[in-house]
């Protein structure tokens, strides 16, 4: 019986993660339609291209404090089964239709310019509800040991989603933007729905928090952890998106870009479930610090690479690094906020991410790429980043395994 009791709970933990890996995928998928597409959209409602960058930011500043403000409204509403997937529903239903109309609002034109940026607000703070939130599941109801395993599981969705965007970008480009955003919408808002059921499922199997468990305030190792992981986005931003094209295209046509990008995310997927091994034993902030030196030198080989095949193992390591990193930074903001805080923590490491976004976009809009001065800058900041928020988080994991007075709360273990 208690073999079989196991087996029920590992199958219902492997059906939660698998359902946060669609939502992440269908979600992420989303996004990069919407990014396809905007510059068209914009156009069509009389906004220069200049300022679609702009939207961008906004849209990045948006989810910055959107995120953690989902993550403690799901940590509110949590402890009682079933309103977290409603409240996650209802928000999805919101963003989705949103979404759904931006394209044909921006048919109207120049008139329904103010509408479209309307929309974009909504659909921007509306869709944090489909980040932090459900992955509070894990922490509230599953095992800590399951907890890494089923993070990169949830992950392998955006994994899997950064590894087709290129292809998508090909596919949509010419395409009409009202068809793309209907079936993302659909898919979107199917997916949410499902999170009631989910919700039940994991509940029935493990008692969440009662209400009367009070979250206790952050302390001086997580503060560090979320200053940390800011850094680790900004290095993760700066090297893929604004520096992994202009080191391909030293040994390749822009046509073959489409082919070479996804190797960072094949590197990505797979290196996450063997550290999730590693987290499990060890803890997160370990694991976290490792990989960020670890894809430290891997960005230096590949800013150092003299041959094609030298940067795609380059390329691959870097990913497989960064998967690391973010499989680990979930695994430990949901053993941080064990003591109800799940939502919160976890809400300021999507916070974190997209403050990364903002800050690589900043510098897009400032033209930084395109003055010498800076050059330099751009291609060791990545280097810098990943390098000096490793150490700093193995300097916290090892003091916390000394037992140093003020670090020793749950860090990722």
């Amino acid at each position: 019986m208690a073999t079989r009791q196991i087996s029920a709970d590992t199958g219902t933990a492997n059906r939660t993660g698998l359902y946060l890996a669609v939502l992440q995928l269908v979600f992420t998928l989303g996004w990069t339609t919407y990014v396809i597409y905007l510059p068209k959209l914009a156009a069509e409602v009389g906004i220069a291209p200049s300022a679609v960058i702009l939207i961008l930011m906004l849209d990045q500043a948006i989810f910055t404090i959107a995120d953690t403000a989902m993550g403690v409204a799901a940590d509110k509403i949590a402890p009682y089964v079933g309103r977290l997937g409603l409240f996650v529903a209802l928000v999805a239903a919101i963003s989705c239709g949103a979404f759904v109309a931006l394209p044909f609002v921006a048919g109207a034109g120049v008139a329904a310019q103010g509408w479209f940026i309307a929309l974009i607000v909504v659909w921007s703070i509306a869709s944090s509800a489909l980040r932090a939130p459900p992955l509070t599941l894990l922490g509230k109801y599953r095992a800590r040991p399951q907890v890494p395993f089923l993070a990169a599981l949830a992950l392998l969705g955006y994994g899997v989603a950064g590894a087709v965007s290129p292809y998508l970008g090909v596919v949509l480009r010419e395409h009409d933007a009202r068809l793309p955003f209907v079936i993302s919408s659909v898919a979107l808002l199917l997916t949410a729905l499902a999170m009631s059921r989910i919700e039940y499922d994991v509940a029935r199997d493990t008692p969440p928090p009662t209400p009367a468990e009070a979250a206790k305030p952050l302390g001086i190792t997580s503060i560090i952890f979320i200053v940390a992981t800011v850094a680790l986005a900004l290095g993760y931003q700066l090297h893929f998106a604004m520096n992994s094209a202009p080191f391909y295209l030293r040994f390749v046509r822009p046509d073959e870009l489409q082919w070479l990008m996804p190797v960072f995310w094949i590197g990505f997927n797979i290196a996450m479930f063997p550290a999730s091994l590693v987290v499990k034993h060890r803890g997160g902030l370990i694991v976290m610090g490792a990989a960020g030196l670890c894809g430290a030198v891997a960005i230096v080989a590949a800013e150092l690479a003299g041959s094609l095949d030298t940067l795609v193992v380059a390329q691959f390591l870097a990913g497989a690094a960064w998967g690391c990193m973010l499989m680990s930074a979930i695994s430990a903001a949901l053993a941080i906020g064990s003591t109800g805080a799940e939502g919160k923590v976890t809400g300021l490491v999507f916070s974190a991410l997209a403050l990364g976004t903002f800050a690589r976009m900043a510098a897009v809009a400032g033209g930084l790429q395109k003055m010498p001065d800076y050059a330099p800058l751009l291609h060791w900041a990545p280097v810098a980043c990943w390098s000096v928020a490793g150490a700093g988080l193995l300097v916290i994991a090892a003091a916390r395994l000394q037992g140093t007075p003020g670090l020793k709360a749950s860090a990722g273990g």
